[in-house]
């Protein structure tokens, strides 16, 4: 997978999760995304580093990043 990140069918249900830890990517962007800081994660997270949250963010982009369309809204304006 992306370096940093890791997944496995027996962590956390198979979702990627920072490696060597049990916290998904998916809380690390949440938290970020909610305003908590960099600093405040560490604090929260003993094990977490902020190269695990910057590849977060790396995997994030990267999932992202390809062709597909996210439809936002099933309205249409």
């Amino acid at each position: 997978m992306t370096e940093g990140i890791q997944a496995h069918p027996k962590i956390m249900l198979g979702k990627p999760v920072i490696a060597g830890t049990r916290i998904p990517v998916e809380h690390v962007l949440a938290e970020l995304g909610a305003g908590r800081t960099i600093e405040e994660l560490l604090a929260a997270h003993p094990r977490l580093t902020k190269e695990g949250i910057l590849a977060a963010l790396r995997f994030a982009s990267r999932t992202i990043s390809g062709d597909l369309a996210f439809p936002l809204d099933t309205e249409v304006a």
